[in-house]
């Protein structure tokens, strides 16, 4: 999964009820997940931690500096003063311990925030935030960090098997373009929310696919090849079944509709047919209207008297004239 080129459109769930589309709305009654809803986390700036861990070293340098431990060469140096020798003991061995485990603690929590990811803060199991801020951030070492992929990012289905309206078999994929937009709802509501948003794709294809037929033949009703109609379907109902675990749907376009291989030759050949028929109906109509506008014109203009006789026959042999330079 990559982050598209363009950027998305609303969210489904803001941009979708004011568009006055017909399809059937999704019940507002969805599952209710037990979990944490993202808050922000505890973290300070970098700069902080950074400042911290040098003034530890510099103190622990002072220390060693006081009791003499650097070598003689380095006490004669100009810039530095000659030591007091004030000796080692137990107390300089424990404030160098305890000055190395502050600076070792202060190092350890700087981090650097990159946009687009968020760190989903926890501690023994218990979920303690979410920091979002990018740039040198200090996050304490004894919390557990998570990193969660927040940008919006796009991602290509395999052909999903399917039944229209009338039982015929499909193949369908699916271009979807979601993000996380709870962090913490997304780590602690699913085990993976990632499969988690696969399954819901192909149980959505599933339900949109069975409510329309793929093709109508002889009709102009609703179809599958209405594919903004199916398009604002799927998103509706993906983004019912995913929003209870943090994810945001922008968008679910059904980018290649096709039959199953098993019943494909059979169904082109119904296809062809019904096109063929149509074309029929079609080149007949326009021959029709011509030969009544030219019988309307010859008695309106009295080129002819005829008899009923007379004039069905003029009728059979124009509209038998017309649909052979129409088949030529």
């Amino acid at each position: 999964m990559t982050p598209p080129s363009a950027s998305p459109q609303r969210p489904v769930e803001a941009a979708l009820p004011g568009q006055g589309r017909s399809c059937e709305p999704v019940p507002a009654d969805r599952p209710h997940v037990d979990g944490p809803t993202e808050r922000p986390g505890p973290c300070l700036p970098g700069w902080a931690g950074g400042l911290t861990a040098l003034g530890a070293a510099g103190a622990a340098v002072f220390l060693l500096w006081r009791a003499g431990v650097p070598p003689a060469g380095l006490t004669g140096w100009a810039p530095l003063p000659r030591s007091p020798r004030s000796g080692t003991g137990g107390g300089l061995w424990a404030g160098l311990t305890l000055l190395g485990a502050v600076a070792a603690f202060a190092a350890l929590g700087l981090s650097r925030g990159r946009p687009g990811a968020v760190r989903v803060l926890s501690r023994c199991g218990a979920y303690r935030g979410s920091v979002r801020r990018t740039g040198l951030l200090w996050v304490s070492p004894l919390l557990s960090r998570r990193r969660v992929d927040v940008s919006v990012r796009h991602w290509r289905s395999r052909p999903i098997d399917a039944v229209d309206a009338k039982g015929t078999p499909l193949r369908l994929t699916v271009l979807l373009v979601w993000r996380v937009r709870d962090t913490a709802k997304a780590v602690y509501g699913v085990d993976d929310h990632g499969r988690f948003l696969r399954e819901v794709v192909e149980a959505a294809v599933a339900r949109a696919v069975a409510r329309h037929p793929v093709d109508d033949f002889r009709g102009d009703g609703p179809t599958l090849r209405d594919c903004e109609r199916v398009a604002d379907e799927l998103a509706r109902l993906i983004a019912a079944e995913v929003r209870v675990i943090g994810l945001e749907i922008f968008s679910a376009t059904p980018v290649r509709v096709e039959y199953a291989p098993e019943v494909a030759a059979a169904m082109c050949r119904s296809r062809a047919a019904a096109l063929d028929a149509r074309r029929r109906r079609a080149v007949l109509d326009d021959v029709l209207g011509t030969v009544a506008e030219t019988v309307r014109g010859l008695s309106e203009r009295g080129l002819g008297q005829m008899d009923e006789y007379e004039r069905k026959s003029l009728v059979r042999d124009l509209t038998v004239s017309l649909l052979r330079s129409s088949a030529g």
